[in-house]
């Protein structure tokens, strides 16, 4: 996992301030109404945990108050799981500006926290089911929002996947029947991306994902097979091909907490899954202005 080699957020873009500057502008595009009846008189308030989970987000909920003139203190580090009730946190400045980032900043820290606390959880599932590899997130993301939600997977120790569509080439089922193949959609691929972009092809049956190693995919995906049929798949796979091509074999579609570990098997390089990141529950968060 990223984590395990440094900090995470070193990885994202300078780019992400000019997002939280919007988040703050969509919020108050006019006057401050709330703000003027509190005014700038200095003020601290606590940020406090209220339901257990894993914290994410902590470079955004900083970006948040700094660009309102506050300092934000730690209480906690992130990626640590806690229990309520946690002070994880303390805000300083002028209340106005406090309030100002308030909602901003702890809606994007409940949902990251959220998507973190779901990785961290399937992660230890199929960790202790005997799965020794990548555990994946989807490109499945709230537009807007997809480096918030990408950053919660990786504090949770999953691999974000590929973040857009110029990170990978990824054929589906539509490319392929527009293309008229497998090997002609591949073929494509590789022709527009070179060498530096993999291809992965997503295959209904096993014949399809044949024809995909034979084109010459990188990856190929297993797609909504039952977890006997990835487990036979993937070792046939394995061996009809070894030391003729080097590919990875990545399983998706309907995995969840309920029934990951059926479809455990060393053949398998990537578990790929919505659920750590789609309809997940919200950490539950509180800013509490100390009087």
């Amino acid at each position: 996992m990223a984590s395990s080699h440094g900090n995470v957020a070193h990885l994202l873009p300078e780019t992400y301030k000019r997002v939280v500057a919007s988040w703050l502008e969509e919020d108050c595009p006019s006057f401050d109404y709330g703000g003027f009846v509190v005014g700038e008189a200095m003020a601290e308030a606590r940020l406090l945990g209220k339901s257990s989970g894993t914290v994410a987000g902590v470079p955004f909920f900083d970006e948040v108050f700094r660009q309102l003139d506050c300092t934000v203190e730690w209480h906690i580090h992130e990626g640590q799981s806690f229990d309520p009730i946690k002070h994880c946190a303390t805000v300083r400045g002028p209340v106005r500006k406090i309030l100002l980032g308030e909602r901003v900043a702890l809606n994007m820290l409940a949902r990251c926290s959220g998507i973190a606390t779901k990785s961290s959880r399937l992660l230890s599932l199929v960790r202790n089911a005997g799965y020794p590899n990548t555990l994946s997130g989807t490109r499945k993301t709230t537009p807007g929002f997809r480096l918030v939600e990408k950053y919660g997977m990786l504090v949770g120790g999953c691999d974000a996947h590929r973040i857009d569509l110029s990170a990978m080439t990824m054929l589906k089922d539509n490319h392929i029947a527009s293309a008229g193949s497998i090997g002609r959609a591949v073929k494509a691929a590789q022709a527009a991306g070179g060498f530096s972009i993999k291809v992965e092809v997503e295959c209904q049956s096993e014949e399809e994902a044949d024809e995909a190693v034979e084109a010459g995919a990188d990856v190929v995906m297993l797609d909504n097979f039952t977890g006997d049929g990835v487990k036979m798949a993937a070792r046939n796979l394995k061996e009809r091909w070894k030391g003729k091509r080097k590919f990875l074999i990545e399983i998706s579609g309907g995995l969840t907490e309920a029934n990951v570990a059926g479809f455990v098997c060393s053949d398998v390089d990537v578990i790929s899954t919505s659920s750590i990141h789609q309809g997940v529950s919200h950490v539950d968060f509180s800013l509490k202005i100390v009087r």
